[in-house]
């Protein structure tokens, strides 16, 4: 076996090549059997085998920097890079993380959680190299779903008149989570079906370089003998036209030509490249092949028959009353950025194909897009995760607060949402969205609440309306404890203690015999401030970052109208790592025996 002798990545380049077949079989087996354990990104790890045993045969890292974007397709890389060993480990608590980590190991350069932002990383540290005068290649894997992201192309535009010889290798399998939408999917869809372009290229070059050169004007007209024969064959390139030595496109399964071509980039100097490598998601393991988006992001599964339990919770539940609300509303209009499966969106999407928009992974574009419908009169719902919200905070303050278009936002993986760690823990959306004024934030606490409180948000508000729930499915026992005002009291006779809470968290509280209080919208009225005083003791427990949270705008608030008794704020104050949900709610006293322990205790 070759993959257990890797300990770092020099080590690849001592497999002879015709070893390197039985390297990538290694390879896929242990994803396949590792993945199906402890869950993860599959389908596209599975097509970048190749892609990542070719780049560390020809690069050396960490000398060469190696950036993987989106991170959930570096799984072969952390193989390759001496962690093989703490495989199994991926996603566990204390173990691998998902995505690329520089606090893992010095062969990840950079953090990789979310999409479009390995080029503008990876040119900031060519940039630094030159500053620095330290060799090495940057070298950048970028997939055509990432591509669609606006940062991309800000960076392409910023990189291809530079003269660093940067190389993206473009990963094009045709998805990013959902398949690829738009017109940069309709042009790599044309590039692809014209594979004559690079043998005919190399043809054309072997015939100019046997012509004598003499002199400048007939280097010019050489020059400009290849841009024509390449725009008659391939209409121009659009890399070429912003200032990219392109390669490809190639078969990014063929181990030879993805050694020679990235051998030829890197030969290159003072020019960035691209690669365009054309790969198929879910290569070797025909589950995956034939379903890649259902293998994209997965839950433990069974390796033979590739059964998977799935089940998208509170998704499902806002799917399926945004599609009841749509049945009878012309004007209801859905959006998600490449994420139609993953929030809920499929079944809306083929009954409501009109008014069903995937804008590809551009959150930005997104919010804009909606307040641009909601100022003619529709009404959008950009159904987001709360980490990728984070890339759209401009658009909801500029585009849409100030002049109070009507966009309802469906925040969804809000709070802990496990064993994708860091990058996607929603942890700040509450935070960020209650600074902005005239923003409605609704917290459900089961599906019958989301549906209440989506009908609230879509009718009887005004301005920008979210409506924020977890990575999860509701309690076994949910109780609708809904009373259609901004909270409710439980249990007010009894004691002396009172909870605070809102959203999934309240389930935690629920069974405690004290006193509870839950935020239906996360608004600090007058009147709360009010019920919330007559207790002598207030605990709040928050499933968000501590520092602009309700809980602190409550204790702030109480503070303002002299209440005197004890006031305690339990929330997060630091990035929650890869872990269990449930692990990580105890870590951070937010499960019901931490809540029982510091209300007893006090």
């Amino acid at each position: 076996m070759y993959l257990d002798k890797i300990k770092n990545p020099s080590d690849v380049k001592k497999i002879p090549f015709v070893k390197l077949p039985k390297l990538c079989d290694e390879i896929r087996d242990e994803l396949i059997s590792t993945v199906s354990n402890t869950g993860g990104h599959l389908a596209s790890n599975l097509g970048v085998v190749e892609l990542t045993v070719a780049i560390h045969k020809v690069f050396k890292s960490p000398q060469d920097s190696i950036l993987f974007d989106v991170g959930h397709q570096s799984y072969v890389h952390k193989m390759l890079t001496g962690r093989y060993d703490r495989f199994s480990t991926i996603r566990t608590e204390n173990g691998l993380s998902g995505f690329m980590n520089p606090n893992e190991s010095c062969h990840d350069p950079f953090i990789s959680g979310h999409s479009s932002a390995s080029l503008s990383a990876g040119f900031g540290i060519a940039k630094a190299n030159r500053l620095k005068n330290k060799n090495g290649k940057v070298v950048c894997v970028i997939g055509d779903g990432a591509l669609t992201g606006g940062m991309a192309y800000e960076a392409l535009n910023n990189i291809g008149r530079s003269n660093e010889n940067m190389i993206i290798i473009l990963n094009d399998n045709e998805m990013s989570i959902s398949q690829n939408v738009g017109a940069i999917a309709k042009y790599l869809s044309k590039v692809r079906t014209r594979n004559s372009y690079i043998s005919t290229k190399a043809k054309v070059k072997n015939k100019i370089g046997n012509i004598p050169v003499i002199g400048k004007p007939t280097s010019v007209a050489i020059e400009k003998t290849k841009s024509a024969i390449k725009n008659v064959i391939f209409n121009q390139n659009m890399f070429e036209s912003l200032g990219f030595y392109y390669l490809g496109p190639v078969d990014g399964h063929d181990l030879a030509s993805l050694i020679e071509v990235m051998r030829s980039a890197k030969s290159l100097d003072n020019r960035p490249v691209v690669i365009h490598a054309v790969t198929k998601k879910g290569k070797g393991y025909n589950h995956a092949e034939n379903n890649p988006d259902m293998f994209h992001g997965v839950s433990s599964f069974d390796y033979k028959t590739g059964y998977q339990k799935t089940s998208h919770g509170y998704s499902d539940a806002f799917g399926k009353s945004l599609c009841e609300i749509a049945e009878k509303d012309e004007n209801i209009c859905a959006i998600t950025a490449a994420m139609a499966d993953g929030t809920g969106l499929n079944e809306f999407s083929k009954r409501f194909s009109d008014r069903f928009f995937d804008v590809g992974i551009a959150e930005q574009h997104a919010v804009a897009f909606a307040a641009g419908l909601a100022s003619k009169g529709m009404v959008p719902v950009f159904a987001v995760y709360s980490s990728f919200l984070q890339r759209a905070y401009d658009q909801i303050i500029h585009d849409c607060s100030i002049v109070k278009q009507h966009v309802v936002l469906a925040v969804d993986r809000a709070g802990i949402v496990g064993r994708d760690g860091a990058t996607h823990q929603g942890m700040f959306d509450v935070s960020f969205l209650s600074a902005i004024p005239g923003v409605t934030v609704f917290a459900p606490s089961n599906y019958s609440e989301l549906d209440e409180m989506l009908k609230k948000a879509i009718y009887d508000c005004d301005g920008v309306c979210v409506i924020r729930y977890p990575r999860a499915s509701e309690p076994d026992k949910a109780e609708n404890n809904y009373c259609g005002d901004d909270f409710c009291i439980f249990n007010r006779e009894n004691y002396n203690k009172l909870i605070v809470s809102y959203g999934n968290l309240f389930n935690e509280a629920n069974e405690l015999e004290v006193a509870l209080c839950k935020l239906n919208v996360l608004n600090i009225t007058d009147k709360l401030i009010l019920e919330v005083s007559k207790y002598n003791e207030v605990y709040f427990f928050e499933e968000g970052i501590k520092n602009g949270g309700i809980g602190q705008i409550l204790g702030e608030k109480l503070l303002e109208s002299r209440y005197n008794g004890k006031y305690k704020h339990i929330a997060v104050e630091e990035f929650v790592f890869h872990a269990e949900i449930n692990s990580s709610l105890k870590k951070y006293s937010l499960d019901r025996d931490s809540m029982l322990e510091i209300i007893s205790g006090d």
